[in-house]
């Protein structure tokens, strides 16, 4: 599984048994605002991280723990993603564009 398009089949599918688990919990379900919520936190988790990597906190485990956190934001990205229909294969590839031509800007004649 390592075409963008698995991943967000997988992602929707656990994003999917979280809703049920809150369900059967009696607990609310996770809204989009949510899911940005706790991408946020996420995201404070990994910096923590990487700070660790750089030998400015110790965390044990921490290049498990890094892929773990990174693996999150990535969940969180691509639920976010499909919630509001972006297609991130394009806009990766968009983006990417805009960013190279910024770096190395086309030979004018």
């Amino acid at each position: 599984m390592s075409e963008l398009k698995d991943l967000l089949q997988r992602a929707e599918e656990i994003r999917a048994k979280y809703e049920e688990a809150n369900a059967k919990n009696g607990k609310e379900a996770w809204r989009i605002r949510d899911y940005a919520m706790g991408f946020v936190g996420d995201v404070g988790d990994l910096q923590k991280l990487v700070m660790a990597k750089e030998n400015l906190r110790d965390i044990e485990d921490v290049d498990a723990k890094l892929g773990h956190e990174l693996a999150d934001c990535l969940w969180a990205i691509l639920v976010i993603s499909n919630y509001y229909g972006i297609d991130l294969d394009k806009e990766f590839e968009s983006t990417m564009n805009v960013i190279e031509e910024r770096i190395v800007p086309k030979a004018t004649s």
